[in-house]
């Protein structure tokens, strides 16, 4: 036997074993790169993985102040204290009484009708925005004519029947008004 017939019959042997991969439907090239894993030893992997990553994380230590206080949070005694101070003082009457007013409202020139609509707009605006004390300047009536003042007794009857309006009257200075404003405490 020669070389020549060595090869003939590697042919024939490699053409009985293309037909048989033929009639079985299996090719014999692999698309796999060189010592890349299969799909088999990937899952596996991913599963060995997974565990390692569950058993680090058990393995864990917290410390059991940090958890008590991710669990219950902290509570600022201060802050506390700070605003149940404000809400005595918005409740007390000499607080109330002795505290600038935080909000204006001038009426000077307005006849009773728009003086309403302004005062009514106004309450409502201050209540809205929490303002528990308010001044109304009227004026003193020294500049109208022929009949007695409109606008101060006006006022203080819109407060008497107005039941958002609470404690009134007119501030002690000049400079504040005196009797040509009067000064309100609003109901919450």
């Amino acid at each position: 036997m020669d070389m020549g017939d060595i090869l003939d019959q590697w042919d024939k042997y490699q053409a009985t074993q293309i037909k048989k991969q033929k009639e079985s439907g299996k090719s014999t090239v692999s698309h796999k790169k060189a010592n890349a894993p299969t799909a088999e030893e990937k899952a596996l992997a991913a599963e060995k993985d997974f565990e390692l990553k569950i058993q680090a994380e058990n393995s864990k230590r917290i410390n059991p102040m940090e958890m008590w206080l991710r669990r219950y949070g902290t509570i600022d005694k201060d802050k506390i204290a700070e605003q149940e101070l404000e809400i005595s003082n918005q409740t007390d009457r000499n607080y109330l009484l002795n505290m600038k007013p935080e909000a204006r409202l001038d009426l000077h020139g307005l006849t009773q009708a728009q003086a309403q609509e302004k005062l009514d707009y106004f309450i409502t605006d201050c209540l809205r925005r929490g303002i528990r004390k308010v001044i109304i300047i009227h004026g003193k009536g020294i500049h109208t004519t022929g009949t007695d003042p409109v606008l101060g007794p006006f006022v203080r009857k819109f407060i008497e029947r107005d039941k958002r309006c609470g404690m009134s009257g007119h501030p002690k200075t000049k400079q504040e008004g005196g009797t040509g404003a009067t000064w309100v405490i609003l109901k919450q």
